[in-house]
């Protein structure tokens, strides 16, 4: 895999260099990648007041390959198919009141993680593990900061509080998603350059 330092100009996130980028595609992906979402989160270890799941590498994984605009789009449709009723959230969970609940910071970095690694991505930070690492890394630290505030203001933890229950149960967990998103995303890359030589 190439080591060469990512560009600054951005190019096409590596769904959209696999498919057509009309809107009916974007459409379908953006619920597509909602909808696996849904299905990571009912995997699960019960904790209290945050409990342990896949969602987090999915996350990583559909903002690298979709982009900013349609990551977020599709963490968007995440969250309001929830909020609406369906059982996407951890555990079968669904609702709005999972918005304003102790997973409410996790929920919302998601979104904000997603278009992060999707940015990122849209400018090579994907493409070999090393960069991939980085971005990887920084998505984790939205997910966890974003999640530590919202046990702030919801549970009235105070930050060492939020931060035991927040962060120490997850760290190792994030460790291995983020090593494996930093494998997948460059192999796929690798793949797709050498099934287009061919």
């Amino acid at each position: 895999m190439s080591t060469a330092a990512p560009t600054a100009s951005t190019t096409q996130p590596l769904a959209l260099q696999l498919t057509s980028d009309s809107l009916v595609t974007q459409g379908v992906l953006a619920v597509g990648g909602a909808l696996v979402l849904g299905l990571a989160s009912q995997w699960e270890i019960p904790l209290w007041p945050v409990p342990i799941s896949a969602q987090s590498l999915f996350v990583l994984l559909i903002g690298a390959s979709f982009g900013a605009r349609l990551g977020g789009v599709s963490m968007l449709a995440y969250l309001g198919l929830g909020a609406a009723g369906l059982p996407m959230y951890a555990g079968g969970g669904s609702g709005a009141s999972h918005l304003l609940g102790p997973t409410a910071g996790y929920l919302v970095g998601f979104a904000v993680a997603a278009i992060l690694v999707g940015w990122m991505a849209e400018r090579g930070w994907d493409r070999t593990v090393r960069h991939a690492v980085v971005t990887f890394s920084l998505g984790t630290a939205v997910i966890l900061a974003l999640g530590v505030a919202g046990l702030m203001m919801g549970l009235g933890y105070d930050l060492p509080e939020a931060f035991a229950s927040g962060v120490v149960p997850f760290w190792q967990g994030f460790l291995v998603k983020v090593g494996i998103a930093s494998l997948m995303l460059p192999g796929l890359w690798s793949a797709t350059r050498r099934l287009r030589e061919a």
